[in-house]
């Protein structure tokens, strides 16, 4: 599933084309995906300008004239394509819809902006603007791992009062917003924190330390373009590479980058999901 690196290279690529931009024609294709769309989708866009693309955690914002947001979740597979942009001009030539295009948005300026998700756990819903932080998707969610709210004081004070391991406290979207699998692993190596130390028996010290390396981690990744695992895409199509600079995800049975470590990295399970870590490195 996207994680916030991938949500946000998403973001950035479409941004060019949907900010200050006309939706002129909103073609639903289906009643809906993991939830069902909400009612009068398609005329609810129509004609509607694209005054701003945010993001909040993994889901994608896009804030309407209409006093409206649309919001979108990728899901599993989902992509959020482009089509008719060439060379920073834009023109009327776009591919046929394929089977799994489900919301297909065409755009004053010529580009086309697809939703293809084959899994069909993407989701799309629309709100009022001004109650966006009360709708249930929103409302849930703890601060922005790279906004202001996130700090020292407050990852020290969520993670004391938690008895879980520190990586299914880390993945908990209540406490950060955002932060997934794949990243929690990158981040718990570089701290040299075991996945399986109870959170709340972290020091001070250590657990205020997660907060820069969470947000070198997450740079990085959205720099590099996200990571491209399984179905991801960028919104231009073109892979992300931030996965050949994974240090521990993915790597079992290889050998733990860290210079004079003669460890390899090992693979557990919490949760349902793969934890990759280097037991000589993570304390």
């Amino acid at each position: 599933m996207p994680e916030l690196p991938e949500v946000e290279t998403v973001r950035r690529g479409l941004s060019p084309v949907m900010e200050g931009a006309r939706i002129v024609r909103a073609d639903i294709r289906r009643d809906g995906l993991r939830w069902p769309f909400p009612d009068r989708m398609a005329d609810r866009l129509t004609g509607a300008r694209v005054l701003r693309l945010a993001r909040r955690s993994k889901y994608l914002l896009a804030d309407l004239d209409t006093g409206e947001t649309l919001i979108t979740h990728l899901g599993m597979s989902g992509r959020m394509l482009i089509s008719g942009h060439a060379l920073g001009k834009f023109h009327h030539d776009h591919p046929a819809p394929e089977k799994h295009d489900h919301v297909v948005l065409d755009m004053e300026n010529g580009a086309r902006v697809t939703f293809n998700d084959p899994r069909r756990f993407g989701a799309m819903d629309l709100c009022d603007t001004a109650g966006l932080d009360a709708h249930k998707l929103i409302r849930v969610l703890g601060p922005e791992p790279l906004g202001n709210a996130f700090d020292e004081p407050y990852l020290m004070d969520a993670l004391k009062r938690r008895n879980s391991p520190i990586k299914t406290a880390l993945l908990d979207q209540g406490i950060i917003a955002g932060l997934g699998n794949i990243y929690v692993c990158e981040v718990l190596f570089r701290a040299g924190i075991h996945p399986t130390r109870k959170a709340a028996r972290l020091s001070s010290t250590r657990a205020a330390g997660l907060v820069p390396i969470i947000r070198d981690v997450l740079g990085e990744a959205i720099e590099s373009g996200g990571s491209s695992l399984n179905d991801y895409r960028q919104a231009d199509g073109e892979l992300g590479y931030f996965q050949h600079n994974f240090r521990v995800y993915g790597r079992e049975g290889q050998p733990c980058v860290t210079q004079g470590c003669t460890g390899k990295i090992r693979r557990i399970t919490q949760s349902g999901r793969s934890t990759f870590y280097c037991a000589q490195c993570q304390r």
